[in-house]
């Protein structure tokens, strides 16, 4: 590597001055190992499960029969389930990491030890035979009570070790980052956030010419791993541009020498690229760009609400669907019932119900909006455009699996031509199914768009929710689709 090159790439003094104080702090402020402090945390959360689980059989049993619980049933019945716990959580290394770890994965991560242990420990209850002498519903309260706890546990103690680790009362995961100077800060920055300490910061070896690479395979190399190995690293992290990928490679070839973790972050990159993952395609290991939003459970979930819920509305509602109909044809002339050519999930077009509300019908490529004050716009029309209840009868569409009760609005064909060479990639709102309502409309996006302002926010909001999909965000649309105020704005 050339001198010139290395000095382009080198970080300030005062940035090597700051790492080399950062490393010194942490060395004379370190009092407690992260194992040592884990095992304390893990044995508390092991006596906390057993006299949750145990006070929870006592609970149940005076309240419902005014008796004490057999303790030799359900202390030891109390104890089985922490160990099974602790021993779930250390089997599959929830622990492992930890400073490393997002919150959600590591909730995520204590809600499957609870389902594991109580599994288990059913099984453990049938196979022995002692299923007969243990009350179903205390079974399932300590389930139930046991999650909570552990969820809440888990969440203390990611805030407290984030927490001890900032303060220096716990030993931080020691980082080295490979990479040019400013990205190197942004990453640092985040580490830190993160719970991982950055404890050096070296540059980027240049493979610009043979004569450069030959020169690092002798001397530069030996440097670089002395460097990284003095720091006492438990990860290193590369900060490539797509372009250096190659040189990557060279390099994780180089540092296996050392026993760390290599982890490979591409620096000023957007879009699929930068939320890339390895994935598996039959026995290849692929870099995995792009996935559907819901997963095969995420969709059995999501129909299975849908399904139902749409057979009991239609049951439900029906009185107010004939009223309606009544109503619309007392007003004016023509069909109760309008359909409308839109595209749905996939871009495969479908005919979406409404109640119909003007008093022509378009479906050709002169379609238009409905505009404040339109006069096509009917007495009754206005009345069910602005309560919602012309929407209703989408839950046909529901009913067939065209539709789901949530998710992005489904747009007339036309509009969709009209923006989808000015927002890109705008069909990306339909990788779900559209919904009758949705995230973008119960925050007031909804009504005509004639800017592009207007219809990128939608856009917004319906890549936020694809993106963010769960059932109980599905239930909170749901709920601010019938008692928020901003659901029923811009309807005219």
């Amino acid at each position: 590597m050339s001198s010139d090159a290395h000095a382009a790439r080198s970080p300030s003094p005062a940035a090597e001055r700051a790492f080399r104080l950062g490393e010194a702090t942490s060395q004379a402020s370190s009092f407690e190992t992260l194992s040592r402090f884990l095992l304390r945390m893990a044995a508390a959360e092991f006596v906390l499960i057993t006299l949750t689980a145990y006070g929870a059989s006592v609970i149940y049993s005076l309240g419902s029969r005014g008796v004490w619980p057999a303790y030799g049933t359900y202390l030891p019945s109390a104890l089985s389930i922490a160990s099974l716990v602790l021993v779930v959580s250390l089997a599959l290394r929830h622990y492992a990491g930890l400073q490393a770890q997002p919150l959600h994965r590591f909730l995520w991560n204590g809600a499957r030890a609870v389902a594991l242990a109580f599994c288990f420990f059913l099984a453990a209850l049938f196979l022995l035979k002692i299923s007969d002498d243990y009350s179903r519903a205390t079974f399932l309260i300590q389930w139930f009570v046991v999650a909570i706890l552990v969820l809440g546990v888990r969440a203390m103690l990611h805030a407290r070790v984030r927490a001890a680790t900032a303060a220096g009362r716990i030993e931080a995961r020691r980082a080295v980052i490979i990479g040019e100077a400013t990205p190197c800060n942004e990453t640092m920055a985040r580490l830190r956030k993160a719970g991982v300490r950055v404890v050096r910061s070296l540059p980027l070896p240049d493979y610009s010419c043979e004569e450069s690479a030959a020169a690092h395979s002798r001397g530069d190399a030996r440097a670089l791993l002395d460097a990284c190995r003095a720091a006492k690293a438990d990860d290193i992290v590369i900060l490539a541009a797509a372009a250096d990928l190659p040189m990557a490679s060279r390099l994780a070839d180089l540092l296996s020498e050392l026993p760390v973790s290599l982890h490979v972050i591409l620096a000023d990159t957007s879009g699929a690229l930068a939320s890339a993952a390895l994935g598996e395609l039959g026995e290849l290991v692929t870099v995995q760009l792009l996935r559907p939003p819901l997963s095969l459970a995420d969709r059995a979930i999501k129909r299975a609400f849908d399904a139902a819920a749409s057979a009991a509305g239609l049951l439900l509602l029906a009185p107010i669907f004939a009223l309606v109909a009544l109503m619309i044809k007392l007003d004016s002339p023509g069909p109760v019932f309008f359909r409308q050519t839109r595209h749905g999930y996939n871009n495969e077009p479908i005919r979406v119900f409404k109640f119909r509300s003007m008093a022509t019908a378009n479906d050709a490529e002169a379609f238009r909006q409905a505009k404040r004050n339109d006069p096509r716009v009917t007495r009754v029309g206005r009345f069910l455009r602005r309560s919602n209840l012309d929407e209703l009868p989408q839950l046909f569409n529901v009913l067939s699996g065209e539709m789901s009760i949530v998710g992005p609005r489904p747009h007339p064909v036309a509009l969709n031509k009209a923006f989808e060479q000015e927002i890109r990639p705008f069909s990306r709102r339909h990788n779900v199914k559209p919904g009758i309502t949705g995230w973008a409309q119960v925050n007031g996006y909804r009504g005509e768009t004639d800017t592009l302002e207007k219809m990128q926010r939608r856009f917004e909001h319906d890549l936020y929710y694809i993106d963010n999909w769960s059932f109980a965000l599905d239930m909170k649309i749901i709920l601010m689709t019938l008692f928020s105020k901003s659901a029923y704005s811009n309807a005219f």
